[in-house]
């Protein structure tokens, strides 16, 4: 049994070759070069269908389903991007026209958080659980719900934008148009802005901070750099990290008090941290946690799938 995903962002289109083990067996991209007629970008995508199986000699009568994880809101019972702005699709019939271009009977679509935290529940982190919670803290805070075994998605497919709760009120704004929103404070976007504005009252108050001399010699701030500094001793690092872990942590516990999963599961580039991130968020979501140590807790864990889960998420769409 074979399933095609397809991990469709507004920079590359990531394609693989999955088994019934969730493994990939055979992974191809190109560039998505936005801009140029929507029609083009199902071109490449029905080509990048077309060579996987060439690669592992196959034929498309072989293939299960094909899986698309697209930025978004989606409708998988039409087969529409119904609006994906940095696509520029609008009311776009993505799965129509790639069943026009391929002798594949079987498709779906589905929202690209979404569609990682349903690989997490098959293939990952929550596989074995009924209900579960992923987040990824990338350049802002996505996420995907699984309740009872399905992806909830609110009655028009636009749930799941986990990273626009507001942490703090009147707080900094968001590119969603609010302010104080989760994404702001807890993306890597907003580790790397916390990193900075310290930087800059280290540098107005003559304060010295091992972070100086890492961005130096990086040449720029990023992610990491708080972390790392702090591993090493550095208070101006930690007071960063204590104030991106207090974000992150409200953040959680409210996700665990409103859905109570049995996995939360945390994915992005800031996850890469692993269990050092775990060792100081998960005391403080306990804290704040409803109903801690009367009912069974979450399980938080980091996600499995890394840069694969569009891919693996995609793939396994329909399971």
């Amino acid at each position: 049994m074979y399933r095609i995903g397809i991990d469709l962002g507004g920079t590359n289109i990531a394609a693989g070759l999955v088994n019934e083990k969730f493994e990939i067996l055979a992974k191809q991209s190109t560039p998505t070069l936005v801009g140029r007629p929507s029609e083009q970008i199902v071109d490449d995508i029905a080509m990048l269908c077309k060579n996987l199986c060439a690669e592992v000699g196959i034929t498309q009568a072989d293939i299960t389903s094909v899986g698309i994880a697209s930025p978004g809101i989606v409708d998988d019972e039409t087969g529409l991007v119904l609006y994906a702005n940095n696509l520029n699709f609008h009311n776009f019939p993505i799965i129509p026209l790639l069943r026009e271009r391929l002798e594949i009977t079987t498709f779906h679509i589905e929202n690209d958080a979404n569609a990682a935290a349903w690989g997490e529940a098959i293939a990952g982190a929550a596989k074995g659980s009924k209900s579960s919670v992923m987040i990824t803290l990338g350049t802002g805070v996505g996420g995907g719900i699984v309740a009872d075994g399905k992806v909830y998605k609110g009655f028009n497919n636009a749930g799941g934008e986990l990273g626009h709760i507001v942490v703090q009120v009147d707080g900094l704004p968001c590119t969603c148009g609010r302010k104080g929103c989760w994404e702001t404070y807890s993306s890597a976007t907003g580790l790397i802005n916390m990193t900075k504005r310290k930087l800059e009252e280290c540098a107005a108050a003559g304060r010295a901070t091992a972070m100086t001399e890492q961005v130096a010699a990086k040449g720029k701030v990023n992610g990491r750099t708080a972390f790392d500094c702090m591993r090493a001793g550095d208070e101006a690092a930690k007071e960063v990290v204590d104030e991106y872990i207090k974000y992150l942590a409200s953040g959680i516990a409210s996700m665990i008090n409103i859905f109570q999963p049995e996995v939360l599961s945390i994915g992005g580039g800031i996850s890469n941290e692993g269990q050092f991130l775990l060792d100081l968020v998960i005391p403080k979501v306990r804290e704040q946690q409803y109903g801690c140590g009367l009912v069974p807790l979450t399980d938080i864990r980091i996600a499995a799938l890394k840069n694969d889960a569009g891919i693996i998420g995609a793939a396994v769409l329909g399971m």
